[in-house]
């Protein structure tokens, strides 16, 4: 009986989670999807999409969208796969220094890199006058296509890096040795042999940044200006001077969904069509980086760190300089002036709302996680697999279209939660809950069976069991993915700036609507304590858990 009762617990663990998401994710869906289809007079109808599909300026959205994501796709790999062959091949000095800047890069608010790269490019930018006053030189400025390209890239490519790191680790160093004796060595091997042997991540860190870069809302509205992206029509819609037209924003993001799974549907097929393991018995013994080939590895990789990270360094540098009245102008000379500004206009409430979000958010994310990870891996059934699917639904979804879903199923009567500090948490839970599911599942799925079973067998409970004996040991993968969910929380811009108002302001929205009213001392301000906050957070996690493999 007792027994009986225990497996009734998770049976019940499931049901609720069940309802969780029926209620908070599928039901907001339900509703845009709903939307979508209503007419100006109630009835069914597809004018919404109609009136897409119909007008140029509207399909040209997804033409940009998918152009400038596979241009950041293919510049990102073209920059992380040699990045990484390099890192985990050769002796690289400073490497751990190279590793740690290459996470803070990526884990950076997106809009944040746009903003100072107009600071450096823009059209009365640092760079941008340096070579029009100093050589006569117009290099152009950093607005649109090329823009949008430039950042991403030097935003996302650390993605591939961290991800192809561990696939390298997985090489046998035997394949190695027999492709250099058949005279395959080099570039040559990188090619023929290397990728090969690492395809299915690629893939996987090709879906990674497309996903991340298709649902950028940020870079678009910051850096795009004429270039008009998915995320930034459907938040432009959503609040439109002229009244927001909620059938033609849920139109809208219903194709967004539509895309960004084809695209993932896609992923998963050629996955598993280059699907094979590897099994690294004589894992690659690094060798020393001798030559003009070792300075060129350390020349590019010295490099690219250098000019990924000179936003966020910019950014803090520009935070402490002088500033006119407005905040407008920065001028010679150092004061606190941009940060007395910003303490005047809400950076208290603004911190304190970004860490308790922040602390609740991973709060529910890690107890959540940990028990869908335990139910897909340990009680395989239908139920438990329609949880892990739901899980993973956000995953594909940009951050606006989650915004949306939940302000039209929770910004009325009976809930009424718009602008509510309870409406913030439930997006961010909603859209950064796949990462810990993923990292804690995949961790879980190594542990064997036969630890727990023995455990019960010397007479401990499951739940003492899975508290005391298989949690600890799932300790790593559920850290990787909490603190990647606590950046991401730190960094949200693109659901919270649908819901939030002056109460559940944060500080990634401070800094934006700072930047958006052209107050730059003071979007400097917000900017750099919000990259500090990033990068102490990533420090700590780096520290204790003295390990380079992140599940992104």
């Amino acid at each position: 009986m007792t027994k009986r009762h225990k497996a009734d617990i998770w049976s019940i663990v499931s049901i609720i989670l069940f309802l969780l998401f029926m209620v908070f994710l599928i039901y907001p869906l339900f509703g845009i999807m709903k939307q979508s289809v209503i007419g100006s007079d109630g009835s069914f109808s597809f004018s919404q999409f109609k009136k897409f599909f119909s007008q140029k300026y509207y399909t040209n959205t997804i033409s940009n969208s998918i152009k400038v994501t596979l241009a950041v796709t293919l510049c990102s790999l073209l920059v992380g796969i040699p990045m990484s062959y390099f890192y985990s091949f050769y002796k690289l000095k400073l490497s751990k220094l190279i590793f740690t800047i290459s996470i803070l890069c990526c884990m950076s608010a997106p809009f944040l890199g746009a903003y100072s790269w107009i600071l450096l490019l823009g059209r009365s930018g640092v760079i941008t006058s340096f070579f029009k006053n100093t050589f006569g030189i117009n290099i152009g400025n950093i607005y649109g296509f090329g823009g949008i390209l430039l950042v991403q890239t030097l935003k996302f490519f650390p993605l591939v890096f961290i991800y192809m790191n561990g696939a390298f680790k997985n090489i046998d160093n035997s394949l190695m040795e027999a492709s250099a004796n058949m005279g395959c060595t080099g570039i040559k091997r990188l090619f023929t042999v290397v990728l090969s042997l690492v395809m299915p991540t690629v893939l996987a860190a090709s879906l990674l940044v497309f996903m991340r870069a298709f649902a950028d809302f940020g870079t678009p509205v910051v850096i795009g200006e004429g270039y008009m992206t998915f995320p930034v029509l459907i938040y432009r819609e959503f609040v439109n001077e002229n009244g927001a037209d909620f059938g033609f924003a849920s139109a809208i993001s219903v194709i967004a969904i539509i895309v960004t799974a084809l695209v993932f549907l896609l992923q998963k097929w050629a996955t598993r069509k280059f699907s094979y393991s590897i099994n690294s018995l004589h894992p690659v013994e690094k060798k020393e980086a001798k030559g003009i080939g070792g300075v060129l590895m350390h020349i590019y990789c010295y490099a690219v760190c250098i000019i990924a990270f000179l936003p966020q360094v910019y950014i803090i540098y520009l935070s402490f300089r002088k500033t006119n009245a407005a905040g407008t102008i920065f001028l010679d000379g150092f004061s606190l002036g941009s940060y007395k500004a910003a303490m005047n206009r809400l950076l208290m409430r603004s911190m304190t709302n970004t860490i308790k979000l922040g602390v609740l958010a991973l709060i529910i994310i890690i107890a959540v996680a940990i028990m869908i990870a335990y139910l897909t891996v340990r009680r395989k059934n239908l139920l438990n697999d329609t949880i892990d699917t739901f899980s993973m639904i956000p995953y594909i979804m940009p951050g606006v279209v989650i915004g949306i879903a939940l302000l039209t199923a929770f910004g009325k009567k009976p809930f009424k939660l718009t602008g509510t500090f309870t409406i913030m948490l439930l997006a961010v839970v909603i859209r950064r809950l796949p990462y810990t599911i993923r990292s804690a599942t995949a961790t879980l799925a190594q542990i064997p069976m036969s630890i727990e079973e023995a455990s019960i067998s010397l007479g401990a409970s499951k739940f003492k069991t899975l508290t005391r004996i298989t949690v600890p040991m799932m300790s790593n993968g559920i850290m990787s993915g909490a603190i990647l969910s606590w950046v991401a929380i730190l960094t949200e811009v693109s659901s919270a700036i649908i819901l939030y108002n002056n109460k559940s302001i944060t500080m990634t929205i401070s800094a934006y609507v700072a930047i958006s009213r052209g107050n730059d001392g003071m979007a400097a301000a917000f900017a750099a304590i919000l990259t500090v906050m990033t990068i102490i957070s990533l420090l700590i996690f780096l520290k204790v858990s003295k390990s380079e493999d992140i599940k992104l």
